[in-house]
C-alpha cells in the first residue's frame, strides 16, 4: 500500500511543480523577448532620426555607413522604406534589401509604420520559432512621415538564451520537487502506520489472538479514532468470550458434585424398589444422570480445547516424543499397540499450544472407539504438512464420517462409550483457524475391517 500511495503522491508533486514552473517559463520567455524588442526599438529609433536628416538633406552616405556597420556587428539588416513601399537604402545592396522586405512574415508591420504609427510589440518568441523579429519605426510623425526604418533581427540567439533560462529554471525546480518527494515517504508512512497496525492486529485476531492492541497515539486523527474503536471492539469480544468460557467451566465444575450426589442417591434407591415398574423407572433415572455427567464432561472438554488461540511453528517429531510414552501406556491398558512413523524435520504451522491436545483427542478416540488392535501416528513433509492418526478398527461409513464433525454427534455403536461427542468438531475448528484442514477416511486395513483415519493438513512452517 505504501508503494501505491507513493505512486499517487509523487506524480501529484511533479504536476504541482510543473504547474508552477511552466507559467514561470512562459513569463521568462516573454520578458526576454521584451528586452530584445526594446533594444531593437531603440536602435530603430536612432536610425529613424538619422534617416530623416539624410532624406531631408539628401546625404545618405553617413546613414549607409552606420547601417552597414550595425549589420556587420550584430548581423541585423536595416532597411529604409519610402512611403510608396520602395526601398530607399539599407545596410546591404538594394536587391538584397528588396528580398528582405519581400520575405517578411509581417508586411503589416511596415504598412503601419508608414502610416505614422508604431506597430504593436511582438508576441513571445519561442525557441522553436524560426521567424525573425521585425521592428519598424516611422521616419517622422503623423502627416510628415517620409518613410520607415525596418530592422529584421534573427531570433536564434534569443531562443538559445530562453532555453538556457529554462534549463536553470528546470534545475531549480528539482529542489522543491526533491523536497516534496522526500517528504512524501515519511508522510505516507505516518498516514499508513495505523493502517498497518490494524492489518496486523486483524490478522492476529483472525488467528485467535484477542490480546492484541493497536497503537492509537499516532497517525491522522480519523485513523486514531478508528484504532481506538478497534481496540474497544476487540476488548469487548475478548471479555465476552472469557465470560462465556468461565461460565461454562465454572457451571460445569459446580454441577459435578451435586450431579454425583444425585446419581449416588438414585443408585442407592435400587435395594428399596420392589416392583418391575419401579426398577425400570430407576434404570431410566440412572441413564439420565449418566448422560448429564457425560454432557458436563463435554462442556469441560470444549472449554479446554477452545481456549487454544493463535498459531505457532511446531516440529512434529519433538512433540510426539513428549507424548508417545503416555499413549503407549493408555493403549497397553486396552490391549492396543501405539506406534509412530514420523521422520525428523517435519515442521508445521499449528494452533498455538494446541497440536498436542488435538493429537491427544484423536489418539484417545482411536483407543476408546476403534475396537481394533493398532493405532499409528504418521507425519509427512509437504505443502501442506500432513499428520495422520490411523487405526485398524471398525471405522465409520461415508455417511457417518460426514456427520462426525458435528458437535454432540455419536455413532449408534458408541452411545454408551465414555466420551464428549465434541472432540472431532472442536479439533476441526482449531485446525481450520490455523489455516489447515481435518479430513476423515479409512485407516489401517486388517481382518476385513477398513479402519478409521483422521488426517490433519497444516501449512508448512515459514
Amino acid at each position: 500500500m505504501l508503494r501505491r500511495l507513493l505512486a499517487i503522491l509523487l506524480p501529484a508533486a511533479f504536476v504541482l511543480v510543473a504547474a508552477t514552473v511552466i507559467p514561470l517559463g512562459a513569463v521568462v520567455a516573454q520578458q526576454r523577448t521584451q528586452e530584445v524588442y526594446v533594444d531593437r526599438l531603440g536602435d530603430a529609433g536612432r536610425f529613424a532620426s538619422l534617416a530623416r536628416t539624410a532624406l531631408e538633406t539628401d546625404r545618405q552616405d553617413a546613414l549607409v555607413q552606420e547601417m552597414s556597420r550595425y549589420e556587420e556587428l550584430y548581423g541585423i539588416p536595416v532597411v529604409v522604406v519610402a512611403p510608396d513601399g520602395e526601398t530607399v537604402t539599407g545596410s546591404g545592396s538594394t536587391g538584397r534589401m528588396r528580398e528582405v522586405i519581400a520575405d517578411l512574415d509581417s508586411p503589416d508591420t511596415v504598412t503601419i509604420a508608414l502610416a505614422g504609427e508604431r506597430p504593436a510589440p511582438p508576441t513571445t518568441v519561442w525557441p522553436w520559432a524560426a521567424g525573425p523579429l521585425v521592428v519598424a519605426e516611422p521616419v517622422g510623425r503623423d502627416s510628415e512621415v517620409v518613410g520607415a526604418v525596418v530592422l529584421v533581427a534573427p531570433t536564434g540567439r534569443l531562443g538559445i538564451d530562453i532555453l538556457g533560462s529554462w534549463g536553470w529554471l528546470a534545475l531549480l525546480s528539482l529542489v522543491p520537487l526533491g523536497l516534496l518527494a522526500a517528504a512524501s515517504l515519511p508522510l505516507s508512512r505516518w498516514v499508513l502506520r495505523p493502517i498497518g497496525g490494524l492489518d496486523a492486529a486483524t490478522t492476529a485476531v483472525a488467528s485467535g489472538n484477542l490480546d492484541v492492541r493497536v497503537d492509537a497515539e499516532r497517525g491522522p486523527p480519523e485513523l486514531r479514532r478508528l484504532t481506538e474503536s478497534f481496540n474497544t471492539m476487540v476488548g469487548v469480544v475478548r471479555r465476552s468470550l472469557d465470560r462465556q468460557r468461565s461460565f461454562v467451566s465454572e457451571a460445569s465444575h459446580q454441577l459435578r458434585n451435586p450431579l454425583a450426589s444425585l446419581r449416588l442417591a438414585v443408585e442407592n434407591l435400587a435395594p428399596h424398589l420392589t416392583t418391575e415398574e419401579a426398577r425400570e423407572a430407576h434404570a431410566v433415572a440412572v441413564d439420565e444422570t449418566t448422560a448429564m455427567h457425560r454432557m458436563l464432561n463435554s462442556l469441560l472438554a470444549a472449554t479446554r480445547l477452545e481456549s487454544v488461540t493463535g498459531s505457532e511453528t511446531v516440529e512434529v517429531s519433538e512433540l510426539l516424543d513428549t507424548r508417545m510414552e503416555r499413549w503407549r501406556a493408555l493403549g497397553a491398558a486396552r490391549g492396543i499397540s501405539v506406534s509412530a512413523d514420523v521422520p525428523g524435520g517435519v515442521w508445521a504451522q499449528a494452533p498455538a499450544g494446541g497440536l498436542g491436545s488435538i493429537l491427544d483427542e484423536l489418539v484417545s478416540n482411536a483407543l476408546r472407539l476403534s475396537g481394533g488392535t493398532r493405532v499409528e501416528v504418521r507425519a509427512r513433509v509437504g505443502d501442506p504438512a500432513r499428520i495422520s492418526v490411523l487405526d485398524d478398527g471398525e471405522g465409520l461409513t461415508e455417511e457417518e464420517r460426514g456427520a462426525a464433525l458435528n458437535r454432540f454427534w455419536r455413532s449408534s455403536r458408541h452411545q454408551n462409550t465414555e466420551g464428549t461427542g465434541m472432540g472431532l468438531a472442536i479439533v476441526a475448528d482449531l485446525v481450520r483457524e490455523a489455516g489447515g484442514e481435518l479430513t476423515l477416511g479409512e485407516g489401517l486395513p486388517g481382518d476385513g475391517r477398513p479402519g478409521f483415519g483422521a488426517v490433519i493438513a497444516l501449512p508448512p512452517a515459514p
